[in-house]
């Protein structure tokens, strides 16, 4: 059974982005190596260092299925009912479009997140979770269902925004030493939950 990891990029400050939405410089290190790293998305391909893109395609390549929120659902269009990460998406939310099933035919929208952890293992069988939505991950934390925390840290100081951690439900969420990647324009965490 694989994993369930959540992953973002934020700023050294804890944001993921900035109060309107914007990810201002957050993803410079997608574009600050030679390295190509093909996405499943033709018009997506990033362009790393070797350490990001090997902890990129870590990541990535093993993911059976992604975790995000409405807000970033809609953000990004669902990308197009096709992630670039290629695996299938399942949106946590309370009221999907009306026009989902037409629109999204590859989305599974799902009320909750113990049921969107549960049914994107479901559709990862062996493979990873991933979890890409700050808010998302502080509920799966304190649900105990996340195995790793993984974060991107992008030397820039946004002072305010969206932050990746907030208030944890119970409290001190306790964590094994990071896995560390230097990386250009990016030091890469792992930190394994401490059960």
């Amino acid at each position: 059974m694989g994993k369930v990891f959540s992953h973002m990029t934020m700023s050294l400050d804890g944001f993921i982005a900035e109060p309107d939405d914007q990810i201002g410089e957050l993803f410079e290190w997608y574009g600050a190596g030679d390295v190509v790293v093909p996405s499943a998305n033709e018009d997506i391909s990033f362009h790393l260092d070797e350490p990001g893109a090997a902890m990129l395609r870590e990541l990535t390549e093993d993911t059976g299925a992604l975790i995000v929120g409405r807000r970033l659902f809609d953000i990004t269009d669902g990308w197009g009912d096709r992630h670039p990460v290629g695996a299938p998406v399942v949106v946590v939310t309370h009221r999907p479009p009306d026009d989902a099933a037409a629109k999204w035919p590859n989305t599974t929208f799902v009320d909750g997140v113990a049921a969107g952890v549960e049914r994107a293992k479901q559709i990862a069988g062996d493979q990873n979770v991933t979890i890409a939505s700050a808010n998302i991950t502080q509920q799966a934390l304190a649900l105990g269902l996340v195995d790793e925390v993984c974060v991107s840290l992008v030397p820039v100081l946004f002072g305010e925004g969206i932050p990746y951690f907030s208030t944890l439900e119970g409290g001190h969420q306790l964590l094994e030493d990071p896995v560390v990647v230097q990386g250009r324009r990016a030091v890469h965490l792992r930190y394994p939950v401490r059960r």
